[in-house]
């Protein structure tokens, strides 16, 4: 037998209404999807519930002995539903989670808010730190889970890639290069050249793949963290070269950014899990939470 819960509630609604076109409002339902849903109930019952006339709706015999019953699946369905709603509310805990600072304050707070509506008890640590110290984190447990572009190669984790990251060029709105589309790292040369420092994972990224071209970086400034190359740059002070997810968006930035070219550099970012223990209930309803929000069509300015 196959009985739907709309099925059941258009009938209780009809039942206490006494009428279709005031019920099919209620229900936000058209008149005829109204009917056939009693009609689809009807049939699986095998007898009718209402006598209809062009006036009046009643319950027949066979309706008035089963309204009591549908009444009571109906609302246990809704209180069911409250209560797994209000349990979620009243879960408690602590998420952490070890994210790079270009990552984490442009994809997680759209997630962080909805999670919070969704959870309002459970607090959430997120340690913005560098790409090996948020894997180090993740491995010693102090974080549930983390957003990084290394540890893919490392067998001691679960690596989910998310999206591609080219680098690209920063260059302030008035400056020479900011209206190509792309341009060459050798036409680098000579350019006051905004560089992040060789402790940072992206340097590294960067020279090993210049180098496989027998190229490297020729710079001016070098600096430990990505705020301080994009202010050196809106100062006029020179050029960078960073990450696209951490350029501020056009729209609201005197800076400018130009796709560099031969060869193309990037860097996957995903999520770093460790393989044991698992993350935490908790943890999953986030970590599920983005994953849904990342998949989602998003413009990354």
């Amino acid at each position: 037998m196959n009985v739907e819960l709309l099925d059941l509630k258009s009938f209780v609604t009809v039942a206490d209404l006494g009428s279709f076109v005031r019920a099919a409002e209620l229900l936000n339902l058209s008149q005829p999807a109204l009917s056939r849903r009693i009609r689809r109930l009807e049939e699986t019952l095998g007898a009718r519930l209402f006598e209809r006339t062009t006036r009046h709706v009643a319950l027949t015999a066979v309706g008035r002995d089963f309204l009591p019953k549908a009444r009571r699946l109906v609302e246990e369905f809704e209180s069911s539903v409250l209560a797994i709603r209000d349990l979620g509310r009243r879960t408690s805990g602590l998420v952490t989670v070890a994210a790079v600072p270009s990552v984490a304050f442009r994809f997680l707070p759209k997630t962080v808010a909805r999670f919070s509506e969704a959870y309002p008890r459970i607090r959430i640590r997120i340690l913005d730190i560098g790409a090996n110290e948020g894997l180090e984190a993740v491995a010693r447990g102090e974080a549930d889970f983390g957003i990084n572009y290394i540890g893919a190669a490392d067998a001691a984790f679960d690596f989910t890639a998310l999206l591609e990251d080219p680098f690209v060029l920063a260059c302030r709105h008035d400056h020479r290069l900011a209206a190509r589309q792309r341009v060459r790292w050798d036409e680098l040369d000579g350019e006051r050249l905004i560089v992040i420092g060789q402790t940072s994972s992206n340097r590294r990224l960067i020279d090993n793949a210049l180098g496989q071209r027998g190229m490297r970086l020729d710079w001016t400034y070098e600096v430990m963290h990505l705020s301080g190359m994009l202010g050196l740059v809106e100062a006029g002070l020179g050029i960078a070269v960073l990450p696209s997810v951490a350029a501020p968006p056009a729209a609201q930035s005197i800076i400018h950014t130009v796709d560099i070219v031969a060869p193309r550099v990037s860097r996957t970012i995903g999520i770093v899990q460790r393989h044991d223990p698992p993350v935490s209930p908790v943890a999953g309803r986030l970590l599920a939470m983005l994953l849904e929000d990342w998949q989602a069509p998003r413009s990354t300015g």
